[in-house]
């Protein structure tokens, strides 16, 4: 077993969003009552609010992206669990902007129910609003997956293009056009060679034998559907790259932005070593790395794996990227 530092059963999400807005208070408000971030700095040119959320153990997803030129609001729900539409409701009301609000919402159904049920609630209240739905999740891109791809890596890179075009003015039907294209040009894939552990048990979600790795591995510990041999990491990076270029088939002129993501207990020397092998196979496949992030930023609790993001881009997707952004886990 492997104990969280808590101090009892269900205090663990509530005193880390409340040490959370103590740490970060002069960048983000917190609604305790509601239980949502939202920013105390935004773009006096924003007509539209950014909204997103999920379930907390993923930090610095979602609130970590609240501030300027980033989200104007998260909505943490339980760990690893939806946000209640009734939070997602009042924390929209709470950033809409003169054209809305916009929701960016990870392929989960749990998610999907709970930001539609606010969007409902939303247009009846005559608060404009639309949404984005990421799912970057090469893992789960199969027939036999009928709710389709699930969110993951891509959304903080999505979430980081939208809050760079919201600070131009972009109104709430060019964003959700824009956030959509972005997404279709995300692909992640992910591998963990031991599972994270659950809060209320502290065993491990699964079980691996030494050597193995699950290749294909979901954020909330969902299994692949197979098992490798972990082997060289290079070798690892090699097939987990060439998929995600096969699947997005970048041109010679296309500029591509890297994610090099840790889930939880993966070290730095391990991820920039990631990194280098990541750059070997794309300079070998002459793909343009125009932009890269090596770190965590969408964990998984304390799971031991990574996972890889790319996103082909734009002159102006760059532009977006490349905006000034100052929130808790990012900032240029």
């Amino acid at each position: 077993m492997a104990g969280y530092f808590e101090n009892g059963p269900g205090d663990l999400v509530p005193d880390a969003l409340s040490g959370f807005a103590r740490a970060h208070a002069d960048l983000v408000a917190h609604d305790p009552v509601d239980g949502f971030f939202t920013a105390r700095h935004s773009s006096a040119a924003r007509r539209v609010g950014l909204l997103s959320g999920g379930g907390s153990g993923h930090e610095p997803l979602h609130a970590g992206y609240v501030g300027a030129g980033m989200l104007d609001a998260a909505c943490p729900g339980r760990v690893f669990a939806s946000p209640h539409n009734r939070q997602i409701f009042r924390a929209s009301g709470a950033v809409a902007g003169p054209e809305g609000v916009l929701h960016i919402v990870k392929n989960y159904t749990g998610d999907r129910i709970n930001f539609g049920i606010a969007a409902e609630r939303l247009a009846d209240a005559g608060i404009a609003c639309a949404r984005v739905l990421v799912d970057d999740d090469l893992a789960s891109d199969s027939e036999g997956v009928a709710a389709g791809r699930r969110g993951t890596g891509a959304t903080m890179l999505v979430e980081k293009v939208l809050g760079g075009a919201a600070d131009t003015g972009m109104g709430l039907d060019a964003l959700a056009e824009l956030g959509t294209a972005v997404t279709s040009r995300c692909r992640t894939l992910a591998a963990a060679s031991a599972a994270h552990h659950a809060p209320a048990t502290g065993e491990p979600a699964f079980g691996l034998l030494p050597g193995e790795l699950e290749y294909g591995v979901g954020i909330h510990g969902e299994r692949a559907d197979r098992t490798r041999s972990q082997g060289r990491v290079g070798a690892l990076v090699e097939d987990m790259a060439g998929a995600l270029l096969d699947a997005l088939r970048p041109g010679p002129d296309d500029p591509v932005v890297a994610l090099v993501n840790g889930l939880g207990s993966v070290t730095s020397l391990e991820l920039y070593g990631i990194f280098g092998e990541l750059g070997r196979v794309l300079d070998a496949r002459r793909v343009r790395l125009a932009r890269h992030l090596v770190g965590d930023y969408v964990t998984a609790l304390d799971m031991r794996g990574f996972s890889l993001t790319l996103m082909v881009a734009d002159g102006d997707t760059l532009d977006f990227y490349d905006a000034p952004v100052r929130t808790p886990a990012l900032s240029w």
